[in-house]
């Protein structure tokens, strides 16, 4: 591989992103950034994009290079344009969306971060195109090899206030659910591992990718195993590996990896292995798992509510659990939903962040 188009080059995936295509020498065509304009120059200053998108025109003096672009349609052109066959898509929320799926239209593959285009709209994206960049999705593709499993499971972290008490929670603020015990993400992510909303993403994710429902999640606290197999046979394979997404990001640009990316994981140093269930007292949103992986279609309901939920909770102008109060509601409201084609899943998008503002 020549080159890629980088979508989200400031956040932990995008900064791992360029760390791992330096070392194989591919070039970044383009990089797509949000606010975060001194981090941006200073990776145009190291990787020489040849165009450079952001989210703001007001910040288009400030960024140091001679082609900059703004605006969601600015990616949209931006890929059209690209001769690279790869677009990593490391955008964070619904504006991931468009990207992957004009990407994909256009034949080319995806390395896939952006949780909810697959969440969204996975029936109206070809699977064949998309690499999972996640630890979990790329931990189960890494076990399954050619095999077929009898069922599939992912690992969750437990987020903030796995270890609070219950009664303690509803009070918790923003800045108390930005405090993950075991990394350091972007707000969105850390909110949605504190709700496990994150986790009902990836069994949706899980499903689109490996074409079952057959999967379910598990809290491991220290995120040493990130996956495990399930086989006919009886026997379960998991996935060890460090807290780095170097490894599955390698594999995505480079296809095959054999030389050392991680340090190797010590059991020794590991000591015990504990898994949780994940428990609706203490997680509400996880009682319509079951449901959702029956009703795929209805990512896109869940994914809206959640994302104005966020913003309310943010803004302090709703609680903790009133969150998943929230996307509770917007759920049984419009469970009777079917989009039948990708404008029908935009509609709906609308029409439930229109209901829960």
């Amino acid at each position: 591989m020549s080159s890629i188009v980088l979508l989200g080059s400031t956040g932990s995936i995008g900064v791992n992103t360029l760390l791992v295509a330096q070392r194989y020498h591919i070039q970044i065509e383009a990089l797509v950034a949000g606010q975060n304009i001194t981090l941006l120059n200073q990776q145009i200053a190291q990787y020489h994009p040849k165009v450079v998108v952001i989210a703001n025109a007001s910040d288009r003096p400030k960024v140091q290079h001679p082609d900059v672009r703004c605006g969601k349609e600015a990616i949209l052109t931006l890929i059209e344009e690209s001769q690279s066959e790869l677009i990593v898509n490391a955008l964070v929320g619904y504006v991931g969306l468009a990207p992957t799926l004009k990407a994909t239209q256009l034949g080319k593959r995806v390395a896939l971060a952006n949780k909810e285009s697959l969440v969204v709209a996975g029936s109206f994206i070809d699977i064949s195109l998309i690499t999972p960049i996640d630890s979990e999705h790329f931990g189960l593709w890494y076990l399954i090899e050619k095999r077929q499993p009898q069922k599939l499971y992912i690992t969750a972290s437990g987020g903030a206030f796995r270890e609070w008490e219950l009664s303690k929670i509803k009070d918790a603020t923003f800045a108390d659910a930005l405090k993950h015990p075991n990394w350091s993400m972007g707000d969105k992510i850390t909110i949605d591992s504190a709700t496990m909303t994150n986790k009902l993403f990836e069994l949706l994710e899980a499903k689109w990718l490996f074409h079952t429902s057959n999967i379910d999640a598990v809290i491991e606290k220290k995120s040493i195993i990130h996956a495990l197999c399930e086989f006919p046979d009886g026997s379960t394979t998991a996935h060890f590996a460090g807290v780095d997404m170097k490894l599955p990001i390698a594999f995505a640009l480079k296809g095959e990896v054999t030389e050392n990316i991680l340090p190797p994981i010590h059991l020794l140093e590991i000591g015990t292995l504990e898994f949780m269930p994940i428990e609706s007292s203490r997680y509400p949103i996880w009682s319509i798992k079951e449901d959702i992986l029956k009703h795929p279609h209805l990512g896109v309901v869940i994914n809206a509510a959640n994302e104005v939920a966020i913003e309310k909770f943010q803004k302090e102008a709703c609680r903790f659990f009133d969150m998943s109060d929230i996307i509770l509601q917007a759920y049984e409201k419009f469970h009777h939903h079917l989009p039948k084609n990708i404008d029908e899943v935009i509609a709906l998008d609308e029409e439930v962040r229109a209901y829960v503002s």
